[in-house]
């Protein structure tokens, strides 16, 4: 998610350590609940992930030069390419999985080229991508109902 300008940098960056600060406190009342160990897994990566982030934009642009099509430099002489809050999350994995091209019988696409996963991201990326994924898929087993009791009273 990108916010343009000084301000939309600065909302993002409040917003994530909200965030961080929310995960943290529901981690903590689920440990201290005996939560299943798999929500308890599974919220830790996302709040990894969130303070992976953070870290990211609060200090890459204050450490190193700008990367744009180049290397980027640790602690270069005229310093970082940003101030405190205003660097960008660093990506670092492509990996594309299929390249190709549309067959010519497709209607609109043919002949187009196209590459399956063509996602870049980084650790922190992954680790709030497989947390959600997993609370999605076994929330039956994290969130079990709590079976209704009625209280018939009689008269």
């Amino acid at each position: 998610m990108e916010f343009h300008g000084q301000y939309g940098k600065i909302f993002l960056s409040v917003f994530r350590l909200a965030a961080i600060v929310g995960l943290g406190w529901y981690l903590v009342r689920l440990v201290r609940n005996n939560a299943h160990w798999g929500l308890i897994t599974s919220i830790a990566l996302i709040f990894a992930g969130a303070i992976g982030n953070i870290v990211d934009s609060a200090f890459y642009g204050l450490l190193f030069s700008d990367s744009n099509y180049d290397t980027a430099t640790f602690m270069p002489k005229v310093g970082g390419y940003a101030t405190f809050l205003h660097g960008q999350v660093v990506d670092m994995f492509y990996m594309p999985f299929i390249r190709g091209s549309f067959p010519s019988w497709m209607p609109v696409v043919h002949n187009q080229s196209f590459t399956f996963f063509n996602f870049i991201f980084n650790c922190s990326d992954a680790y709030v991508t497989i947390g959600v994924i997993l609370i999605l898929a076994f929330q039956r087993k994290f969130y079990p109902r709590k079976t209704e009791q009625h209280n018939f009273q009689t008269i």
